[in-house]
This record gives C-alpha cells, structure tokens and sequence, in this order.
C-alpha cells in the first residue's frame, strides 16, 4: 500500500524552491510548479523585486547589485527551510545561475538547472553582445537596454505569437521584459563569475536540462557544470524547444524528468517498506 502525498505531514514533505530568469517573472515555471504540487512537494515561486520584471515597474525599476538578488534567495530558502526538513533548489536561465550561488550557501538539498546561462551564446544572440564591455561603463549602463527578439525563447510558434503580442502591448509576457537593461545584464555577468568559482564545492544531486537548440545558451554551459561541479549531474537534452523549456513544446516532459529526479532522491511520501508512491506523472 503506498501513501497519498497527502498522508504526509507538510513538515515531513520537502519543499522545492523555483527561481525565474532575469527580468522575468513566476510564470515561465508555473508548469513545473504545478506537477511538483501534484505529486505532493510544497513549492515556492517567488516573485523578486529588483530582480523580476512586472509591467507596472517595467525598466523604470533600478537594478540592485545581484549581492541584493542572492540575499532575497536567501532569506525565501531560509523561511522554507524553518518548516521543512529538506529543501531542493531549481531555477530556469538565470534563475539556474541564481540557484547555484544560493546553493553554495545553504544546504539545498538537491539542484534542478533548467536552460542554466554560464555563457550567453545561443544561436539568436545578437552581435551587439560584443559591445556589452561599452554598456557596462556605469553613466551608460543605467541608461542603455537591449530588444528581446523572437523566437524569444520559443520553438512553438502559436506561443511566440502570443509572446509577441503580449510584449507589444504590456512590455511584458510570462518569458519576461521586452527589453533587457544593460544595467540588468551586467549584474548577470558578475553574478556568473561569482558562481563560476564555486561551482566545484558544490556535490548535491543536481539535474541539468537544456535543449540542443538553445537560442541564448549553447551547450557550453551544460558542459561546464559536467566538468566543475562537484558531483556528475544527471543531463537530459530536449531536441523540440529553445531557451524556454519550462514553457515549450516539451514542457510537459520537462515538468515530468523534474518530478522523476526529486521523487528520486528527496522522497515525497513512502509505504512502510520505502516504496515510492506511485504519483510520478503529472
């Protein structure tokens, strides 16, 4: 007889806490969120000012240093790790990024990297990244952005439409702002350097997805977190999406492959004899 995520008390179950990309917002990880909810995990997807994007703050906001970014992910992991015994770490983009730092620094108990950006280096990244050294002067970085362009993330096309239309019109859609602050990419930069160097005391299981054809972050970055992390992290490759594979054609095997991996090694619910209920597919 195996137990019902319910059966567990919410203190025993562990909690999952899913960091969005740079300027964007809770949204692109509803999917995951939602099957990790279903199998019995109690999930936190929050929204970081400074850090996220909503269309009534939009590029006015100022940047803060990502110091400011990785002390929010702290203090959310903190308050999760006051009630639960155990709490994994998940993040899509930078999100990922933003999750190895906070790792680095509290006990997650396991890592879920989604689309991770150590290099910016897909096949729809813009010349102009070249010149980002010149955007990063500081009287220009505070003034400058960058126009998202499509597929923005999306090998699906009905949703680019809808992308499309929704950057349009609010500035802002579930795969983030319409335009990117050189002042909010620079903090990116920093904030990869500062994973970089300690990517190796890091030997949690981790699972690293990221599709072949990633339009922002080539296979680089997967490779690196193969060869510095400090455990071999289980890899899964997704030939039918881009960057935004929390939302696109595959998104419902990717919030599958997370639930999979979780289950696997921070256990929701167990029968007497340590047998997995049998909720693995949301």
């Amino acid at each position: 007889m195996s137990l019902s995520p319910d059966a567990a008390p919410l203190s025993r179950r562990p909690a999952v806490l899913l960091l969005h990309g740079l300027c964007a917002n809770p949204l692109e990880l509803m999917p995951v969120a939602k099957a990790l909810r279903s199998v019995g995990y109690v999930v936190e997807v929050p929204a970081m000012a400074g850090y996220g994007i909503t269309a009534a703050a939009g590029l006015r906001a100022p940047v803060p240093p990502f110091e400011d970014w990785l002390a929010e992910a702290e203090r959310r992991f903190d308050a999760l790790a006051a009630e639960h015994d155990s709490v994994a770490v998940g993040g899509l983009c930078m999100g990922a990024v933003l999750g190895l730092a906070l790792a680095a620094r509290r006990p997650a108990a396991a890592l879920v990297l989604m689309s991770t950006t150590l290099h910016f280096d897909g096949w729809n990244v813009s010349p102009w990244r070249r010149l980002l050294p010149l955007a990063y002067l500081p009287f220009l970085r505070q003034r400058m952005s960058f126009q998202e362009t499509a597929p923005f993330g999306l090998k699906n096309e009905r949703l680019r439409a809808w992308v499309a239309q929704a950057m349009a019109t609010s500035q802002v859609s579930a795969v983030g702002a319409a335009r990117l602050s050189a002042a909010a990419l620079y903090e990116s930069t920093r904030l990869i350097r500062h994973v970089r160097g300690r990517l190796g005391q890091l030997g949690q299981p981790a699972l690293v997805l990221h599709a072949t054809e990633d339009d922002v972050a080539g296979p680089r970055s997967v490779h690196e977190l193969q060869a510095r992390l400090g455990a071999a992290p289980e890899v899964h490759w997704f030939g039918d999406s881009y960057h935004m594979l929390t939302l696109d054609n595959e998104r419902d095997v990717v919030a599958r492959r997370v639930c999979d991996f979780l289950l696997r090694h921070l256990p929701v619910a167990s029968s007497p004899s340590g047998v997995l209920h049998d909720h693995h597919h949301a």
